[in-house]
């Protein structure tokens, strides 16, 4: 098993000028051909944990809703708690059966790790939200990328996936366990799609006005 670590710059300075949503990835190309079959054992604690914090998730969006639609504000505690359990489970998505691409166990942490392979993270709405988006967005303009990130990951973004990046991630698992790399470009192509879950996921749970755009960013970065 090889590892390596990832770049502790650029998180901050990339992304799309359209949207307030960074998501990013590490290539490491040479990964354990066997790890992969066991890791839907080793993640079982993150599943637990993530199991409570989206239940906590769910009730801190719901108080959220209501101090948005009576101030146009996202209360920061509120919101850096949601980032966090968002970015916690792009990790462990990213360890385990979202993506396999890496084989370092994810940290149990809200807190950003800038040495982690996997990083995420959503500017806060310094401009005041709007209170009749947030009575639709969440619902019917978002319907839109609903259906699309149905496809492509399954709709979850805390900690699993579906769809075509299952689908991506079982025949990486596949080339891992054969010749002990993951190909790049369905790697690409798999951080891309959860890029795109990831902007919708931050659309939907209101933590920004910014609609979604229907592109897939594919790679590492975003550029």
């Amino acid at each position: 098993m090889t590892s390596v670590s990832a770049p502790t710059e650029g998180l901050g300075g990339s992304g799309s000028p359209d949207s307030p949503v960074r998501l990013e990835a590490h290539y490491e190309p040479v990964l354990s051909r066997w790890l992969w079959l066991v890791k839907w054992l080793l993640a079982i604690p993150h599943y637990i944990v993530l199991l409570l914090l989206g239940i906590a998730f769910f009730f801190v969006t719901v108080v959220a809703f209501f101090a948005i639609l009576f101030t146009t504000r996202y209360p920061r505690a509120l919101f850096d708690f949601n980032v966090g359990v968002l970015r916690w489970g792009w990790r462990v998505s990213y360890y385990s059966y979202g993506t396999l691409g890496t084989d370092r166990y994810p940290p149990f942490t809200l807190a950003d790790v800038p040495d982690y392979p996997a990083r995420l993270e959503i500017a806060y709405p310094e401009q005041p939200l709007s209170r009749g988006l947030v009575l639709v967005k969440w619902w019917l303009l978002a319907i839109p990328q609903y259906i699309l990130v149905s496809m492509l990951a399954g709709g979850s973004q805390l900690s699993g996936s579906g769809g075509l990046a299952a689908a991506l991630t079982f025949f990486a698992g596949v080339a891992l366990l054969f010749t002990g790399r993951y190909p790049r470009g369905m790697y690409d192509l798999n951080i891309g799609v959860h890029r795109w879950a990831a902007r919708v996921a931050a659309y939907a749970f209101l933590m920004t006005d910014t609609y979604p755009p229907f592109r897939l960013d594919q790679g590492e970065a975003e550029h």
